[in-house]
Formats: C-alpha cells, sequence, structure tokens
C-alpha cells in the first residue's frame, strides 16, 4: 500500500469498544450483559440503516439513535430504572479506546500519512470519545455523517473523507471492524482494511477485496514505508 497518503478509520467498534459502556457497569447489571450490550448495538446499527432508507426527512443523529436503541434493548432485558439508564448512556461517551490506537496512530503520523476517522457518530459524542481516549492530537480530522444527514454506507459519507484531504478515493485506506462498513467503503473505491477482532467469519465477498488483520497494530507493518 505504498500509494495510500491518508488513513481513515471507523470510531465505534474500531477505534473505541462499543461494549465498553455497558461492561463499565457489569456488576450492577449481572452477566447477562454482554447480551444486552450486543442488543444495544444491534438496534442502534438497525435504526440508523432504516432511517437512511426512509429518507431525508426521516434523519435522527446517532446519538438520538444510540438512546433509543438503548431504552428498546433496557425494556426487554427488564432495567427499569431511569436514572441507571442515563449513567449507562453517558458511559457510552467516553468509551475505552483499544489498546493499541494511540501507538498505532503516532506510527502512521510518524510515517507521513494523514489519519482521520469517519464515522456515523454525532459530532458531539465522537469529540467527547477521542477526548477521553487521549486522541485529539494524532488525528488530523474527526468527520460526522451528520454533515450529509444520511449514514454508511452512503457513498455520501465515503465522499467526505477524499473531500477534507483533497485526494481520491484508491489514495486512502479505509479501516473498519464492520463488515458492512468495509463493504461500503471499498464499493466507493478506498483500500479497504478489515479488522476482525473474534475471528467472525467472512462476508460480503471480503476474501481478495479487503486485507483482513486482528487488530490495528498490523497496520504498521500493511503501512511502512
Amino acid at each position: 500500500m505504498h500509494h495510500i497518503r491518508a488513513v481513515v478509520f471507523d470510531a465505534y467498534g474500531t477505534l473505541f469498544d462499543v461494549h465498553a459502556a455497558m461492561a463499565r457497569h457489569a456488576e450492577r447489571i449481572g452477566p447477562q450483559w454482554r447480551e444486552i450490550s450486543a442488543d444495544w448495538r444491534a438496534k442502534q446499527l438497525e435504526y440508523a440503516w432504516v432511517r437512511s432508507l426512509a429518507g431525508s426527512g426521516h434523519h435522527r443523529d446517532f446519538w438520538r439513535l444510540t438512546e433509543e436503541a438503548l431504552v428498546w434493548a433496557a425494556a426487554r432485558h427488564g432495567i427499569v430504572n431511569p436514572a441507571f439508564l442515563v449513567e449507562i448512556l453517558q458511559s457510552y461517551r467516553h468509551l475505552e479506546a483499544y489498546p493499541e490506537v494511540p501507538v498505532v496512530l503516532r506510527h502512521l503520523r510518524d510515517l507521513g500519512l494523514e489519519r482521520a476517522i469517519l464515522s456515523n457518530g454525532e459530532p458531539g459524542m465522537l469529540h467527547d470519545a477521542v477526548h477521553h481516549a487521549g486522541l485529539t492530537d494524532l488525528l488530523n480530522a474527526v468527520l460526522s455523517a451528520e454533515s450529509v444527514g444520511v449514514f454508511k454506507p452512503d457513498p455520501k459519507v465515503y465522499r467526505l473523507a477524499g473531500e477534507h484531504f483533497g485526494l481520491a478515493a484508491s489514495q486512502m485506506a479505509f479501516v473498519s471492524s464492520n463488515p458492512w462498513d468495509v463493504f461500503g467503503a471499498k464499493a466507493f473505491g478506498f483500500e479497504t482494511i478489515w479488522v476482525n477482532r473474534t475471528g467472525a467469519p467472512g462476508e460480503y465477498r471480503m476474501a481478495g477485496n479487503a486485507t483482513e488483520v486482528r487488530d490495528l497494530s498490523a497496520l504498521t507493518g500493511l503501512l511502512h514505508r
């Protein structure tokens, strides 16, 4: 990938552990916290896709959808304390970054590569997550789908990276843990890297279309110069 001039990262699930918010309250929730967190994440994404498909008149920002998804997951699992739900929701603004993230971003900076987040997240929640993780000075840009009023994998979102850096999609690597996101980025023209932390089976014909890595530390080898 010697032609790559910028590396664009998805945020949630790629740089930040989406299950960290629920894990922080695991003792109060009990052993089912993982299932609840998985339901929360699934419904969050579902709401984003459905509203995108329904048209611009039905758009709501990702923070509102995150809250609505939590309310649904809590109701399904019998969590009825509103104050506790507020605590869990606020924890989503301060997710933990995966351990290798700062080291990898520093390495890419030292290589002279531009670095950005391109996320469905609402700007405020992205700002809080980046600040909490100490990544502010390691990124050139934090780009939100909110600026175009639709969510990934709509091409309008991926276009934001090229517009910001003045680069063709083929000059950028897009990194995500979400197969649907990798598919959308590849269709747009990015070089794509799938972060498969859980060893999940491939889908969307990933083989041959995306480079698969187990965590972000592999980027230091892929993007060396």
